[in-house]
């Protein structure tokens, strides 16, 4: 049974920085996706980041240069660390796993965390 449990949200200023961590179970890192999506209300889900089986990574052009994603194979551990935060950047963030990262077309990802709230305020 897979999943993810995502943390580290918070509130932040404008300008700072958080470390978003997903804690994945029942899934192979060397098999899956792992990605990284945000989703405010009203708004459709955005894809923010990826990292594929060969450790290739994707970004948004929103967050490029800004956020890094990364894993640690030994934790099972997904990382978003997140520089210079916006108000943009306010949402909530949702771990996702999938077999491949489909170019960061959230219907096509499988399994989902729950979600952890970012905000950014001015």
């Amino acid at each position: 049974q897979v999943q993810l449990v995502e943390s580290g949200g918070g509130t932040v200023q404008s300008g700072g920085s958080l470390r978003l961590v997903c804690a994945a179970s029942g899934v192979t890192f060397n098999n899956y996706c792992m990605a990284w999506f945000r989703q405010t209300p009203g708004k459709e889900r955005e894809g923010v980041a990826a990292i594929d089986n060969d450790g290739f990574t994707t970004y948004a052009d929103s967050v490029k240069g800004r956020f890094t994603i990364s894993q640690d194979n030994a934790k099972n551990t997904v990382y978003l660390q997140m520089n210079v935060l916006n108000s943009e950047d306010s949402a909530m963030y949702y771990c996702a796993a999938a077999p491949y990262c489909y170019n960061l077309e959230w219907k096509r990802f499988t399994y989902w965390g729950q979600g952890t709230q970012v905000t950014v305020s001015s």
